[in-house]
């Protein structure tokens, strides 16, 4: 090829002025990653206009200098080298956009959790991954252009699911704010598992009165419409815009317009097997089964016709239970420690004397309830405590309840309880909701609750835009911190529905119309049915709609002509992360 016929070399494009912010987690980076060695790496590439460290990047000051940075040297895009996206993504892209830069041009390098925390052991090898992450990032950022949200008006209702204490008092929440509510409960009644409660710590209010009074205030709302015996069987469209369809109890289905969806599902108490603990045998009761028994009344305690003289109490059943059976779980259910210090104060309150043995592993009265416990002790009950890996026997003797344990309070002695009531003190456990799950496309936590984006950041919000968490849906709570997070619920789904519209993510799938020539592979791959078969001149070619992407990805790899990429994501931005990661020293 003579020089005349050589092509042309191609555009080299603008050199961009990307700034690099390596953050060092107070440690939980810095400690296993040299970050300033990161910080040299990277700003010797011609794409870096500024890099340096940061203590925490997330805080005030640390956005302050973000902003600063990018604002004085004019930086047109932005890698954070820190925690995981998922936590921080929404923070930094609020830092740039309140620098005056486009929020789409900014990438989060995770070094936190896929570096040092994974590469303790070895601080050369981490800090080179660490420098291999952040310039796939700067990859990422620097081929990257500016995008806009994607604004879609709202339907100014919300759905509820589930119409317990957390369910009624998001609705009656919502309500108040001006938002209709339309609340879904499956049971024929509705007040979920306090309405079965007389009286509830730490106030000693009857639950019973509770649930009766969010009814009435429902009832008085014209825009709330409670659906009992019904059930949630489908549901479309996105955040702003729902078309969820319900079947009540004559099973005509519905269909309604809902701006979000409010997950208050509730759960279960624990279901002792047969056997466990004595479980079957007459006198051996649950918790909530004593509480029906304690029910409003004063008087002398009695089991089916005969006082009760002696309780015995059995803690964590069902609960902290590390054996990996059938039926076993691991986490701690919170209420259980004070609600039973508050059965044995009522307990005891009735005017005739009763023997009350607490058989614990540990006591769990956090916070001010605290003070139960401290009362539970001073009204004379008796606490004994057990080894997990022994715990009580439970056995009937002689027409009596028996209950050994070893007290390890008192150096493992042997102790045996005649009894006339065993109490266990069963936790809580989610409820059965397959078919809801699939509906909504939640994720299950470990434990098997709804799970949340973040604990603390993020504690009522789903990976599901819209889709909101509630009371013990996602954990065990007592009725308070049931009712904040029902409350905290109201206050993001309010603050997105009465704006009037909302700003979707413009990180989706885009189509290559002359590449495009309809095979339906990526309609049959999207799980959200985003993606339609539209003609265009003479040929038939995919669309996405916009609304309903979630930018997922399933459609990219099962198109053989190359035809389809992600906003944010494109071809050209893998590849060179991929490149940039591949790259040595």
């Amino acid at each position: 090829m003579t020089e005349e016929q050589a092509p042309d070399p191609p555009p080299t494009p603008e050199r961009r002025r990307v700034g690099v912010f390596i953050c060092q987690c107070g440690g939980n980076i810095s400690d296993y990653v040299d970050t300033e060695k990161v910080r040299e790496t990277l700003e010797r590439d011609p794409e870096v206009a500024h890099a340096e460290v940061q203590m925490f990047a997330c805080s005030d000051a640390g956005q302050g200098a973000i902003v600063k940075a990018i604002r004085e040297k004019k930086l047109d895009g932005l890698v954070v080298a820190s925690c995981s996206p998922k936590l921080h993504t929404l923070t930094f892209r609020g830092a740039a956009r309140r620098a005056g830069l486009n929020p789409y041009e900014y990438t989060q390098a995770n070094v936190r959790e896929q570096d040092s925390w994974a590469h303790t052991h070895d601080r050369e090898g981490a800090t080179t991954k660490a420098v291999a992450i952040a310039r796939a990032a700067l990859a990422h950022t620097a081929r990257s252009r500016p995008l806009e949200p994607i604004r879609t008006e709202t339907a100014p209702a919300a759905l509820v699911v589930g119409a317990g204490v957390a369910g009624l008092r998001a609705a009656v929440g919502l309500s108040d704010l001006g938002v209709s509510v339309h609340v879904v409960e499956r049971a024929e009644q509705a007040g979920g598992q306090l309405a079965r409660w007389d009286r509830i710590f730490p106030n000693d209010r009857s639950g019973k009165e509770i649930v009766r009074g969010l009814l009435e205030e429902v009832a008085k709302r014209e825009n709330i419409v409670l659906f009992t015996g019904a059930e949630l069987v489908s549901k479309e469209g996105h955040l702003g815009d729902f078309t969820v369809h319900v079947r009540t109890r004559t099973g005509e289905v519905i269909p309604l317009k809902v701006g979000a969806i409010v997950v208050a599902t509730g759960y279960e108490p624990y279901r002792p097997a047969k056997g466990e603990l004595g479980y079957g045998l007459e006198g051996v009761i649950t918790l909530p089964e004593y509480e029906e028994l304690l029910g409003d009344g004063t008087g002398p305690l009695e089991y089916h016709g005969r006082p009760v003289q002696t309780v015995t109490y059995v803690y964590c059943v069902g609960s902290r239970d590390a054996s990996g059976g059938e039926g076993s779980h691991t986490y701690c259910s919170r209420y259980c420690c004070s609600a039973t210090s508050f059965a044995a104060i009522r307990t005891g309150g009735r005017g005739t004397p009763v023997h009350q043995y607490h058989l614990f592993r540990d006591v769990r009265t956090y916070g001010k309830y605290e003070s139960l416990y401290e009362r539970a002790l001073a009204s004379g009950s008796v606490f004994l405590r057990y080894r997990d890996d022994a715990p009580p026997k439970v056995a009937l003797e002689g027409g009596r309840l028996v209950v050994r344990l070893s007290d390890q309070l008192s150096g493992g002695a042997e102790v045996e309880i005649p009894t006339d009531l065993v109490v266990l003190v069963v936790g809580m456990v989610p409820r059965e909701n397959a078919a809801l799950t699939g509906v909504l496309k939640l994720p299950i936590g470990r434990e098997g609750f709804f799970n949340e984006i973040h604990q603390k950041l993020r504690p009522v919000e789903t990976v599901v835009d819209g889709v909101f968490l509630a009371g013990t849906a996602q954990g065990p709570k007592n009725v308070a911190e049931s009712v904040a997070s029902a409350l905290s619920s109201v206050s993001k789904t309010a603050g997105i529905l009465l704006k009037g519209y909302v700003d979707l993510d413009p990180l989706v799938a885009k189509v290559d119309a002359s590449a495009c020539t309809w095979c339906g592979a990526c309609a049959e791959a999207c799980p959200y049915g985003a993606i339609e078969e539209v003609v265009e001149g003479e040929k038939h070619i995919a669309r996405v709609v916009p609304v309903s992407c979630k930018g997922e990805g399933a459609c990219v790899p099962v198109c053989t002509a190359q035809a389809i990429e992600v906003e944010g994501y494109t071809h050209d931005q893998v590849l060179a992360m991929i490149d940039a990661l591949a790259a040595e020293e």
